[in-house]
């Protein structure tokens, strides 16, 4: 049985374990959040790094895994040098789909919606650059959409009115949208109500998801059940309707690592 550890900061990364899932459901899959130090995009580099390491290699060695994914835009920029150096197993981050955004494009005009962090870092204009030079690229940094993606995840409601006020900026002017952060595809049907239609909205999980089948091969079906696991590093608010969500998405009940944010 090959094994696929999954990690992020918190639960955007079920947007990719989604993605991957619907192609390789014979996978046995480890969720893991560090959302003991959630937002990542507030962190240290050296502190991301050095946390990121621990619980990824600590799961690695413990289920025995095949192939890592860095479910997290803010942490595949920083980490996976690091990581890649560590581990002898593949491991695959997430970039923003400013790519396929640029190219379906007609206006010309389109939006990058990540963390604050995400949308000032080196790597985006460097991105741009080589995918969207002849596009106008605008974007919004907001560490709220995160919340509310995670709020919708432990059973709260989404306030289409709030979106709207977010997106306001972008209101006739983008004809594509980048979900360049893991948590906002847990909440594109919302942004799209919010935005009123006309606008395509992108995201990396498709394309993280052929990059993981392709590295894994050949995958022999399992005739035993798969067990899927999740752990976290924080005690969590309404667990109950979080462990709902979970299961929903054939995840077992949430066990924690016990790391406290330094």
């Amino acid at each position: 049985m090959k094994r696929v550890l999954i990690f992020d900061s918190g639960v955007g990364g079920l947007s990719i374990y989604q993605e991957i899932y619907s192609q390789l459901p014979q996978v046995q899959y480890v969720y893991a959040f560090d959302d003991a130090a959630f937002p990542y995009g507030e962190l240290s580099e050296q502190e991301l790094i050095s946390r990121t390491v621990h619980i990824v290699t600590l799961l690695t060695e413990r289920h025995q895994i095949d192939l890592v994914v860095i479910a997290c835009n803010t942490a595949s920029t920083i980490v996976l040098p690091t990581l890649r150096h560590s581990l002898s197993i593949p491991v695959v981050g997430v970039v923003p789909a400013i790519k396929p955004a640029a190219l379906n494009s007609q206006r010309k005009v389109i939006g990058l919606l990540a963390t604050p962090a995400t949308v000032k870092r080196q790597y985006i204009d460097t991105l741009i650059s080589q995918f969207a030079s002849d596009c106008e690229v605008l974007r919004i940094g907001s560490t709220r959409l995160v919340e509310i993606a995670e709020e919708k995840l432990r059973g709260l409601p989404v306030s289409t009115l709030e979106l709207k006020d977010i997106l306001s900026p972008w209101k006739d002017q983008v004809d594509n949208i980048i979900l360049g952060c893991t948590h906002f595809p847990l909440i594109k049907k919302e942004i799209l109500v919010a935005l009123g239609g006309g606008v395509d909205v992108v995201d990396s999980g498709k394309a993280v998801a052929n990059r993981v089948k392709a590295l894994l091969g050949n995958i022999e079906d399992c005739h035993v059940p798969i067990v899927n696991l999740t752990y976290n590093s924080a005690a969590v608010e309404c667990s109950a309707a979080l462990n709902v969500s979970f299961a929903k998405l054939k995840l077992n009940t949430i066990q924690s690592l016990h790391f406290p944010r330094s």
